[in-house]
């Protein structure tokens, strides 16, 4: 089965140890893993880290002689801060039958407002509020390329409900980019849709210029 390793980097990101990662390929066979981690796990511990998440979610085998792991300090290295938006608040304007849905996201000390219109009925609202949260990180990051909602739901995931979102990004060449990103809903489904949108966009929104 064919490696998404653009799916292999987003999973290593969101282990609790690693802050940033890229995998560098020859075809199938990846060639170097390159890691930015906090210092306060030992490097060999990320190490195993990245081929437990590699093998136990992708059931890829990473030699650990092909990883390298840099440590940085928190307070030298808050990518957050530089390149992720926050979320705000989340507001509703109702006319009728139709509801127009408003999420406010900060960037480096300014507010940017996406919104989107639809039916005012409840199975339509999540993917309102994704809708009206790539619109705001449209206006927050005008470099970003044209961005779509493909899917957004709430699964349950043991005990939690979690929020799913699927973006497409467009790419070089008429191409086209998948991600996936979530949040847990902790009684909150409004938030949860906008983070998981975000956590979708997160690495792409570093990247840009």
């Amino acid at each position: 089965m064919a490696v998404n390793f653009r799916e292999l980097e987003e999973g290593l990101t969101r282990l609790e140890s690693v802050d940033a990662a890229r995998v560098v390929n020859q075809g199938d066979r990846i060639t170097e893993v390159h890691v930015i981690a906090a210092a306060e796990k030992p490097a060999k511990q990320v190490v195993r880290d990245v081929q437990s998440l590699s093998m136990a979610r992708f059931g890829l085998s990473i030699d650990r002689r092909v990883i390298s792991v840099v440590q940085i300090s928190p307070a030298d290295l808050d990518i957050a801060a530089v390149a992720r938006a926050a979320l705000t608040r989340v507001g509703e304007v109702p006319n009728g039958s139709r509801t127009s849905i408003e999420v406010t996201l900060r960037h480096v000390d300014e507010e940017y407002v996406g919104s989107a219109t639809g039916p005012a009925v409840a199975s339509a609202r999540l993917r309102l509020i994704g809708e009206a949260t790539i619109d705001a990180v449209e206006k927050t990051f005008e470099t970003m390329p044209p961005i779509a909602l493909d899917a957004i739901t709430v699964a349950r995931v043991g005990p939690r409900e979690v929020v799913v979102a699927v973006v497409i990004t467009a790419a070089l060449k008429g191409g086209e980019e998948l991600s996936v990103g979530s949040a847990i809903s902790t009684g909150n489904v409004d938030d949860a849709g906008v983070k998981a949108v975000l956590d979708a966009l997160n690495r792409r929104i570093a990247t840009l210029p």
